[in-house]
């Protein structure tokens, strides 16, 4: 069974119960950079502003990606997943995407029970 949410073209994001759904960021070549969390106010700046906000569940805050490190994403596009509740951004970063420097926060695999830094 499916609803218009998730085959119609109203943008209607389906928010949990804290109010954020995910939202995964890639690169323009799908490298996956981060995953992060949006609430209605981060989505609404990201939209407007083409540059990546999210909600911080450790501050308790809204932030801009790179407000203090210059390290902004610049969002080339937006997509939603069939029941609106993650969304997918493809940026341009300009910077590191991880607060430790790394390109992408997604730079150990796990070999044998253990990470391994690539």
């Amino acid at each position: 069974m499916t609803s218009d949410r998730e085959t119609g073209i109203t943008l209607d994001p389906n928010y949990e119960a804290n109010g954020l759904i995910t939202a995964v960021v890639t690169s323009p070549s799908g490298e996956v950079l981060m995953v992060a969390h949006m609430n209605a106010e981060a989505l609404a700046l990201t939209q407007s502003t083409q540059e990546a906000h999210f909600w911080s569940r450790s501050r308790a805050r809204l932030w801009k990606k790179g407000e203090t490190s210059g390290h902004v994403l610049r969002v080339i596009e937006m997509r939603m997943d069939c029941d609106q509740d993650c969304i997918w951004l493809k940026a341009e970063p300009a910077g590191p995407a991880c607060h430790t420097g790394a390109p992408s926060c997604f730079y150990r695999r796990i070999e044998n029970g253990r990470l391994v830094r690539d």
